[in-house]
């Protein structure tokens, strides 16, 4: 029996601008991702591929079309309640980490449990068995400044794998990375989707990236091509 879908567009089209101005950033997409894949988003530079992931994270609003999460049409919300929910159902890691600078690794990592409300206590012993299983144990109370770019894209890993999230969407995670660091976090992403059975959607211009996904859409101006 096939897995259930976790995220499901619909004809999701994305305009910028109007009339000769107007330009399509995303053409029409449709796509499903199914409970426990790892999808790789690939393509050029400007193809439309972080569009993409903010359109169908909830990130940024569709023009047309619709976005479902675990059945939920996230466009329908208000931008208060997208909101939320996004805290609650989505991880997100990006090229540029995004840590704060003067928040320690556990502090990092425990801030979107405490936006949702979760109990401190609970919320640091979380963030603090996520950081060691991600091999950052001894790294608790270091301030990104302090860590390797590998190591900061750990911290940002956990971070959004702490609240337990229905989906990930790793926008180039390894874009700032060398390639032994590369290497490791791919490897602890694809770990991490077969041992949780933790849905990912990566977005990606490395085929090295791409090829360790169980399945790769290939995007040209706005559109999934063969």
């Amino acid at each position: 029996m096939a897995a259930e879908a976790v995220v499901t567009g619909t004809d999701v089209w994305k305009t910028y601008g109007s009339g000769e101005t107007q330009i399509h950033a995303l053409h029409g997409i449709d796509l499903e991702v199914r409970r426990g894949e790892m999808v790789a988003i690939m393509g050029p530079s400007g193809c439309g591929k972080t569009t993409f992931l903010n359109c169908f994270s909830g990130l940024d609003e569709v023009t047309r079309g619709t976005v479902t999460l675990e059945g939920v049409d996230i466009h329908a919300l208000n931008d208060r309640a997208r909101s939320k929910y996004r805290a609650r159902r989505s991880g997100f890691v990006f090229q540029s980490y995004n840590l704060l600078p003067i928040l320690s690794a556990v502090e990092n990592v425990e801030m979107p449990l405490l936006i949702t409300r979760v109990d401190g206590e609970a919320a640091r012993a979380r963030s603090t068995r996520i950081l060691t299983e991600l091999g950052l144990g001894d790294r608790l109370d270091r301030r990104p400044s302090e860590l390797s770019g590998g190591q900061q894209q750990r911290v940002s890993l956990a971070r959004a794998l702490v609240g337990d999230p229905a989906i990930v969407w790793a926008d180039e995670p390894t874009g700032n990375l060398d390639e032994a660091a590369s290497h490791q976090v791919m490897r602890l992403l694809r770990e991490l989707n077969k041992s949780h059975q933790q849905t990912m959607v990566v977005v990606t211009h490395d085929p090295n990236v791409a090829e360790q996904c169980d399945r790769t859409l290939r995007m040209e101006d706005g559109r999934f091509v063969p």
